[in-house]
């Protein structure tokens, strides 16, 4: 018994690492059996990530065969997988650099600590901290094939991803899912990230050549197995290849740390509204023109305000906002009418009181604080068509 890792076969046009350990397992010989597809979501910002920066791994129970395992597996991976090394999209609407694939597999008797996958989920690793594999094929890809191997697991969430036939993928068919199953699908409350009714977005398939038919998330195996086969079994879906139940770390939070406080120093509004956001022990906070409330706050927000945060620091250390709400608003200040007059009293000077320009009438209060409420006091995140695959849901806490 061991566990086998798979990622970095796919790229923005193409190809699936889910799909390739489908094939791979579907066609395992009849000695060994498989048990707990598992899919991990990695570090967002790794400069060599695929397209969805998620790999897999399964456990395959080999009892006293691993020799003849392993044999299959190196025929498999020289056959099927080494040669969808090199692809390259030439796409000019991805901003992002990309890589060419660099597929890795590893093969493990053993699940090492889980050291690495948090180091693999939470910022960039390379290849030499990769732990040693007792097999591994390939290049870049054994980082993320290793941390799926290696994920813990014990916080979790499902996803049943079905794939194309190979007739839809190569004539470039559109996809056909039936709206009226997937409108039951995402009223089922043990299912999540289905489809945003604000933008109208369908959120369970993927755009482009990938083979990956529909991907069905969940609390539990059993909804998301159940559901799966229901939108399956729709008279306006089309017809897949086959399915598997993943168990992923998916709505997790694995890739956050505790929650920050900290004092607003300066705001700044960019193009489309995205909000820079300076803080005294912080540095920049981003909240970007997709976060939807998260930015509309972050507009609100003026010197002084303390705030409570969490995301991910990107590369060029600001962090990226994925929730926060306020602890404390400052209020805003004014300076006093008349009582007489109904006029806005004057400064004298700097350390002096007030007066009014009409009547000149004299008063020691300088400033009244106004009490400023914000749009909303509690926690907010973006809208879930924005939202990282690893982020929690809010109402989940």
């Amino acid at each position: 018994m061991g566990w086998l890792g798979i990622d970095d076969t796919d790229h923005i046009n193409g190809g699936c690492t889910t799909h390739t350990l489908y094939q791979l397992i579907s066609n395992l010989p009849p000695q060994f059996t498989y048990q707990n597809p598992r899919l991990v979501r990695l570090w967002p910002y790794a400069a060599q990530r695929t397209r969805g920066n998620a790999a897999v791994a399964i456990e395959i129970i080999t009892d006293d065969n691993e020799e003849e395992l392993i044999q299959f597996l190196e025929d498999w991976w020289n056959k099927k997988i080494l040669p969808l090394k090199d692809n390259i999209s030439t796409s000019k609407d991805y901003q992002r650099k990309q890589y060419p694939t660099d597929p890795g597999m590893v093969w493990f008797n053993r699940q090492p600590k889980d050291d690495f996958y948090w180091s693999a989920v939470t910022k960039e690793v390379n290849k030499q901290e990769v732990p040693k594999a007792d097999f591994s094929w390939g290049g870049h890809g054994v980082i993320g094939a290793s941390a799926a191997v290696i994920w813990p697991g014990l916080n979790h969430t499902f996803e049943a991803i079905s794939w194309r036939t190979s007739e839809s993928i190569t004539g470039r068919k559109k996809r056909k899912i039936d709206m009226s199953a997937l409108a039951v699908v995402d009223n089922d409350p043990e299912t999540f990230m289905s489809r945003d009714i604000r933008s109208n977005n369908i959120l369970i398939a993927p755009r482009g050549n990938c083979p990956v038919l529909f991907g069905i998330r969940a609390k539990t195996m059993a909804a998301a197995e159940k559901n799966c086969q229901l939108l399956l079994d729709a008279a306006n879906t089309e017809q897949a290849e086959g399915h598997i139940v993943f168990r992923t770390n998916q709505a997790t939070d694995d890739h956050l740390s505790d929650d920050k406080t900290d004092v607003v120093t300066k705001t700044s509004i960019l193009k489309r509204g995205t909000v820079v956001i300076e803080t005294n022990n912080n540095g920049k906070l981003l909240a970007f023109a997709e976060s939807g409330k998260i930015k509309h706050l972050s507009q609100w927000l003026e010197k002084g305000d303390k705030i409570e945060f969490n995301g991910l620091k990107s590369p060029d250390g600001s962090i990226h906002l994925e929730k926060i709400r306020v602890l404390i608003a400052t209020p805003k200040r004014k300076r006093p009418l008349c009582h007489d007059c109904q006029v806005t009293m004057k400064s004298m000077g700097k350390n002096q009181p007030v007066r009014c320009p009409k009547c000149r009438r004299i008063s020691q209060t300088l400033w009244l604080e106004i009490e400023r409420i914000p749009p909303s006091k509690d926690w907010l995140q973006p809208p879930i068509d924005a939202r990282r695959h690893l982020s929690k849901p809010l109402d989940w806490n």
